[in-house]
């Protein structure tokens, strides 16, 4: 027995040593960065309506369509979190003048997993998973159809949720210069004809992806623009079994710009987008991309948003972001009925302190209304206190 553990010591030893000789031959040629943040939040809420469940996504951060309350419910509620910290692993290799790169990137929102009464666990999720040689990409990133450097700095999650297309999805992208073009994950959201109760239909039917081209533009004074179009196709197939199955295509498309303005040294940021059929890709979903008609036909729900935010520093330590954010949706209530989202605009103003470059501190208070087409609406007053420290 011992001569066996003695030998399978060594064994061990000898296949540590070999990893760790192979490893440091990937080492020298790769690099590896570790990054993310930490980020604590305390937020005070009042819903017009009564505020959601603690597990409702309205508790972590503002998602249109979620603030209608619960009468159930009192209306002021306060929630303490530090879900939205993040951590990514990034390496990047040089392989005889060709870049190889992987990066992995996990947070811990969205989830209702976990409870407030004893440990708050919640489950870490993947936010982007992606792997790119030279000017090709594969994985789970932001969609091509979005620029998230053009999003506001609010403490809010999203920050100017309305506005904004806002979606993460698997998708092959090729880029040269300015260009970017990819072909991403489908998926359709509809409502179905005369529904009183406006409830959604997700289809994963279909073959064909979601096509996004893209242009990034940068001018010598520092101003950066992007132009984004957006090609998919909707499908649904449902019912097959009965009488009156459903089985429809249609085609969406969107045009989305974005801009960072330099001003001294603050800037100005907007977005504008407009689309048929556009759905999941603008304001988390708030509407869907369209609704069927009396033949099962789809017909396409045409939408636009946008928004600007004006970021002043009062100093190198100091500064405050000011923010409005609205999306409104020409929906056929003839179709859809009238229990369906309308509209959605919010509203954000900061104040910011960075003592030292990695760390901040911060208040902020966000005000947001929605309104559906019967003319129930939902309003959130929001204060939140936050501290921010970027990992290196």
């Amino acid at each position: 027995t011992t001569l066996f553990r003695s030998k399978q010591a060594r064994f061990t030893l000898i296949g540590a040593a070999t990893i760790a000789a192979m490893s440091f031959g990937v080492a020298a040629d790769t690099e590896f960065k570790f990054g993310g943040y930490v980020k604590a939040d305390v937020m005070f809420s009042d819903y017009s309506n009564g505020a959601p469940g603690s597990g409702s996504l309205s508790r972590q951060f503002y998602v249109p369509g979620t603030i209608y309350g619960d009468a159930s419910n009192g209306k002021q509620v306060v929630d303490f979190q530090a879900r939205e910290s993040r951590f990514n692993f990034k390496t990047s290799t040089d392989l005889d003048g060709h870049k190889l790169t992987g990066f992995i990137e996990l947070d811990f929102m969205t989830h209702t997993d976990g409870n407030e009464r004893v440990s708050n666990s919640y489950s870490p999720r993947i936010r982007q998973a992606f792997v790119s040689f030279d000017n090709w990409a594969a994985g789970q990133m932001w969609t091509t159809f979005q620029n998230p450097g053009a999003l506001p700095e609010n403490l809010d999650f999203v920050g100017a949720a309305d506005g904004t297309p806002f979606v993460r999805q698997t998708m092959v992208r090729y880029t040269n210069g300015g260009f970017q073009f990819s072909a991403e994950n489908p998926e359709t959201t509809l409502n179905t004809y005369r529904d009183p109760s406006g409830a959604r239909v997700t289809s994963g039917s279909g073959m064909v992806p979601d096509f996004v081209a893209r242009y990034n533009m940068k001018t010598e004074s520092g101003m950066a623009f992007t132009f984004a179009g957006i090609a998919r196709q909707l499908n649904i197939e449902m019912n097959k079994d009965t009488a009156t199955p459903i089985d429809a295509t249609e085609l969406g498309y969107g045009v989305s710009f974005t801009g960072v303005i330099p001003v001294g040294q603050d800037d100005i940021k907007m977005s504008a987008t407009y689309g048929e059929g556009l759905g999941r890709y603008m304001a988390l979903n708030y509407v869907n991309a369209g609704v069927l008609n009396a033949n099962g036909d789809i017909e396409t729900i045409g939408s636009y948003g946008g928004y600007i935010s004006y970021r002043h520093w009062w100093n190198d330590k100091w500064r405050t972001s000011i923010t409005g954010s609205g999306f409104k949706a020409d929906n056929n209530v003839d179709l859809s009925g009238n229990n369906v989202n309308k509209d959605s605009y919010s509203g954000y103003i900061n104040l910011l302190y960075s003592p030292v470059k990695p760390l901040t501190v911060g208040i902020e208070y966000m005000y947001a209304k929605n309104t559906k087409e019967n003319g129930v609406d939902g309003e959130l007053n929001r204060v939140i206190f936050s501290m921010k420290y970027v990992l290196h």
